[in-house]
Order: structure tokens, then sequence, then C-alpha cells
């Protein structure tokens, strides 16, 4: 019985630190350095991701000023980049990705790549036109 109950506490430890809900850090793609926490969560059985962190304190209070619609000129910071991605096998798909720089949308999909590495790909159109960026889980 002891055995059994190992057993299932080890196979749904395993199942939960393979979920992409937690927080997750960005590595900008130029300077290799960290840049922010994402924070990944669901509701309404979609996926969402938030800005809850920005490492570098100069750009903590910056608004997106380039952003579309109702983001427009709402702080960075506690902004939410990721949207409405649906899951698809093992991967989430059907939803977009904010780039705060630009103020652009992107059609997004993510996956794990591991259970502590996150492939988050934007593009416009077909995925093959497009950017990869790997995030690295948040250790508690």
């Amino acid at each position: 019985m002891i055995r059994l109950v190992i057993l299932v506490s080890m196979i749904s430890s395993n199942l939960f630190s393979q979920s992409i809900i937690g927080k997750w850090k960005t590595i900008d793609d130029e300077t290799g350095k960290e840049t922010s926490v994402i924070e990944v969560f669901q509701k309404d059985k979609k996926i969402y991701g938030k800005i809850v962190e920005i490492i570098d304190a100069e750009k903590r209070d910056k608004l997106c000023s380039l952003c579309p619609n109702s983001d427009k000129n709402k702080p960075i910071l506690g902004l939410t980049i990721i949207k409405g991605l649906v899951k698809d096998e093992d991967e989430y798909n059907d939803g977009q990705i904010l780039d705060p720089k630009s103020g652009k949308l992107y059609n997004c999909y993510i996956k794990l790549d591991g259970k502590d590495k996150l492939k988050v790909r934007g593009f416009i159109g077909l995925s093959l036109l497009g950017r990869t960026q790997y995030w690295y889980r948040v250790k508690s």
C-alpha cells in the first residue's frame, strides 16, 4: 500500500512539473541578459501570460505607448502579453503574443522543451515566418 502511495505521488509530482503554468524568465535575444518574468496562467480553459517582473529598474515604469487597442499606454509591468492559447496535444496555439517593444501582435504557440524550458514562437501567417525564444522556469 505504501508503495502505491509513493508511486502515485511521484507520478502526480512529475505531471505537475511538466505544466506550462508558472513563472518563466525571459532572455533578451541580443544581449543574452534576463529581461523579465512572465506568469503563465489558465483562465476559462485558455492560457495567458502576464509580465510580473521587469529586471531593469529603469524600465519598470514604462508604458506600452505603441501597443494597440486597450493595451495602448498601459504600464508594461502587469501587461498580459500572451492571450487566448488553447491546448492542442503537446503545444498551446491559436492565440496571440504582444511584443511591448514594438507594440505588434503576433500569432503564437508555446510548447515545453524539457520540464524547465518553454519554447515560445511568435509569427505572422505561417509559423515559418517568425521568431522563437526560450523561456526558463523560475524556481520557487
